[in-house]
């Protein structure tokens, strides 16, 4: 608990300085104002109603973290990796956590200011998830965002969010991953994405992209890697087929996957396989 605690305020600490090097004088003075009196116990409603002011106090600038900043991130937080966050991300997050260090108010308030909030508001407390206290606690939060029919919301959890990889049982992260398919959205940025692969999912992908050549229609070469470690017998064919009649960029997907595969079968057509 203690060192889940000092995770929290170290990467507290660094939102703090990276906002204190960033804003110009008002607004740096608007948040150290904010701040002061969110720790010094302000009242509830004194938190939504600064939240509400982020965007015209603070602005929604890209925070743009240099190499050693994204490193003092991870550090501080393993996994995290902010590289897309902005101002008004960072501040709104910082504002939640200086207002209470308990993770089951910390939930109670956010489900509060995920209700009325709009999507700016949304993608900064979903991107906050891997910084809350006591995460089992949001996972019911995050499938939410999981299940947002906007994409950038969706994002905010899948991409660049060690959270799911960390807290989501197998269902809700094959659920997860396959509607990154399905919405157009890139496998590549999703944390942890090459440990959590399963059986269950490499089926399900598999399934899926069968239904789109049946529809004619494309399938994003990226789903081959979480179907590779699992690319055997009857699977083989759909390789098959990707290294025959598939793009450049399917056939170098393909053999990529097939390189991962344990079945005999697949060094064999690999080797049959003109790169």
């Amino acid at each position: 608990c203690g060192t889940a605690t000092e995770t929290v305020m170290k990467s507290a600490e660094l939102l703090e300085a990276w906002l204190d090097a960033r804003l110009d004088g008002a607004a740096r003075a608007w948040l150290r104002d904010a701040l002061a009196r969110l720790r010094a116990g302000a009242a509830e409603r004194d938190l939504y109603l600064l939240v509400s002011q982020v965007a015209r106090r603070v602005g929604k600038a890209p925070l743009a973290l240099g190499t050693a900043e994204l490193q003092a991130a991870a550090l501080s937080r393993p996994g995290w990796e902010p590289r897309d966050w902005t101002a008004d991300n960072a501040a709104r997050i910082l504002l939640l956590l200086a207002s209470t260090a308990d993770g089951g108010e910390v939930r109670r308030r956010l489900d509060k200011l995920c209700s009325a909030a709009d999507v700016d508001e949304l993608v900064a407390f979903y991107r906050g998830l891997p910084l809350y206290p006591d995460p089992p606690l949001h996972a019911l939060r995050a499938a939410e965002g999981v299940r947002s029919n906007m994409r950038v919301v969706f994002e905010a959890v899948a991409h660049r969010n060690p959270y799911p990889a960390e807290q989501f049982d197998e269902q809700a992260w094959n659920q997860m991953v396959l509607k990154a398919l399905f919405v157009g959205s890139t496998l590549e940025p999703i944390a942890g994405l090459d440990a959590r692969r399963n059986p269950a999912l490499a089926r399900m992908l598999c399934d899926y992209a069968h239904e789109r050549w049946a529809a004619r229609r494309a399938v994003s070469p990226e789903l081959w890697r979480c179907v590779g470690p699992y690319a055997a017998g009857p699977v083989l064919d759909d390789f098959r087929r990707l290294l025959a009649q598939g793009t450049d960029e399917e056939r170098r997907a393909a053999r990529a996957a097939l390189a991962e595969s344990p079945d005999p079968q697949a060094a064999r057509l690999l080797a049959s396989t003109p790169a």
